[in-house]
């Protein structure tokens, strides 16, 4: 599919009418109107840029973005495919995420044929998938046959199953085999990862037979640095790296320069196990095997980009108990993703508060505890953040284990003393010069260094804890975080100054 190439329809050249038995010329003057008419929409569109920065947003800029959202408000529409087409698939789709639903559709319409299906592939998941239940049965087919096999098979498992048997009976064999095969395997896995389109060779091949194959094959894939070497049973044994294929002599064997300790996945494997081990390696691209060792494909290094990416916004969504969502989804469905989250958090502040209220005859007698207690929870709660963060990211990495768990414990517990001890006199000196009380100043320095060293204990503790019971610590672990700061230093403040000071 090359919708790029595509010549518009107002370049065409114009045909000759002749004047035949007294007709007239009414196709010509109809197409220089339409030519006359988009002349005028081009102007005024470049008018439109000249009173807009020009800042790129890589290769969509202001100027651009500006023209497309002007057309489409005003219904022009011939001139999107033109305004379109120099722009990446990537930028493409950045632009049709700034678009409002509505304009969305209209801006697909007007591209018809020159919409490239690559388009969809870089989309935010919830764009396309609003974007995929207005598609029709036509297009869908015709974008799931232009697209790499591990980009239609994500697009494919989003729709209903319904619709799934209606778009595999319009698919030519291949392209059905492919996307059935890869529903088969676990959502998130390498098996939903991998692309199909690679270069296999057999190990008892020569170097010449490799090029030759390499020039004359019509279905290479767009992008590839490794062929992949394969026994009778096509069972990976090897791989080679384009430059040593270009660099060894034509007779010599692919078997002789091939790399014999190179790293398989399993289709079962996790992707965010797959990003782990494309980052400690260092691959460029690495074969997917079947419980049989048997190659099924290859993934490469863009698509572990995307893992990596997608992993690392999850987990930080979740931290704040936000949804992947949240930016293009809709006002109900942002809505009910956040309430559940902000219900937690008010039983955590009522739980806070239940604390405050056992020292309610305290609080009477001193009113500068209720200026100052606040102070105490908040630095134990960012403290304890801090620490979290730093846990939560590197059990995401399996930088901590059970060899070095306890070493990292200890250190985030003695950051959290130190913390603790200089806040303690910075709070101490600060509570003297304003109240003039050096009782209530130790008070609050004593309550500041336990809560910050129980802040640094908490922010380990509760997401390796978490990690035990299988339960995802970039969910949890907020919630119990905060409960256990708010409580701790309310109740470590409120309870010395009952002590001493009543």
């Amino acid at each position: 599919m090359t919708p790029s190439n595509r010549p518009d329809e107002t370049d065409a050249p114009e045909a000759e009418v002749g004047e035949q038995q007294g007709t007239k010329r009414k196709p010509k003057v109809k197409k220089r109107e339409l030519k006359a008419k988009i002349r005028a929409l081009e102007a005024e569109i470049a008018e439109t840029r000249e009173n807009v920065p020009d800042e790129p947003l890589y290769g969509l800029t202001p100027r651009l973005e500006a023209a497309v959202m002007r057309a489409l408000e005003q219904e022009r529409l011939p001139i999107i495919p033109r305004l379109m087409r120099p722009l990446h698939p990537a930028d493409q789709a950045d632009l049709i995420e700034r678009l409002a639903p509505e304009q969305r559709l209209t801006l697909i319409a007007a591209m018809g044929a020159t919409f490239d299906a690559d388009i969809l592939a870089y989309l935010d998941a919830t764009v396309r998938d609003e974007l995929v239940g207005t598609l029709g049965e036509e297009d869908l087919t015709r974008f799931l046959s232009a697209l790499d096999s591990d980009d239609a098979v994500d697009l494919f498992g989003e729709l209903d199953e319904e619709e799934q048997a209606r778009i595999l009976a319009a698919l030519p064999a291949k392209d059905r085999i492919f996307l059935e095969e890869g529903l088969n395997f676990p959502e998130d896995s390498a098996g939903r990862l991998m692309q199909r389109e690679m270069v296999v060779v057999p190990s008892h091949w020569t170097v010449g037979q490799t090029i030759d194959f390499l020039r004359t094959v019509r279905n290479l894939p767009d992008d590839f640095y490794d062929i992949f070497v394969v026994d009778p049973g096509h069972r990976p044994v090897g791989e080679l790296a384009l430059s040593h294929l270009l660099r060894a002599k034509r007779p010599v064997r692919v078997s002789d320069i091939m790399r014999k300790d190179f790293r398989k996945v399993r289709a079962e494997m996790d992707q965010e196990e797959v990003a782990l081990l494309f980052r400690q390696y260092g691959l460029v691209a690495a074969p997917v095997v079947s419980e049989d060792d048997r190659l099924l494909g290859v993934i490469t290094v863009d698509d572990v980009v995307d893992v990596i990416d997608e992993e690392a916004e999850e987990d930080l969504m979740r931290l704040a108990g936000l949804g992947e969502s949240d930016l293009y989804g809709s006002l109900w469905d942002t809505t009910k993703t956040r309430f559940p989250w902000l219900v937690m958090n008010l039983l955590t502040a009522i739980a806070a508060s239940l604390v405050i209220g056992m020292f309610e005859a305290t609080i009477e007698k001193v009113v500068a505890l209720a200026v100052l207690m606040p102070i105490v929870a908040s630095m134990g709660g960012n403290a304890g953040t801090q620490t979290l963060t730093v846990a939560v990211r590197a059990l995401a990495m399996r930088d901590i284990d059970t060899r070095n768990a306890m070493k990292f414990i200890a250190k985030e517990t003695l950051v959290g003393s130190l913390n603790g001890i200089a806040f303690a006199v910075l709070v101490a000196g600060a509570s003297i010069a304003w109240f003039g009380d050096f009782e209530i100043a130790w008070i609050i320095a004593v309550a500041m260094v336990l809560n910050l060293v129980v802040a640094g204990l908490a922010g380990t503790l509760i997401p390796l804890g978490l990690q035990r019971f299988k339960i995802d610590p970039a969910v949890a672990s907020g919630v119990f975080l905060t409960t256990v700061t708010d409580v701790v230093g309310f109740f470590a403040f409120l309870g010395l100054a009952t002590l001493f000071l009543l």
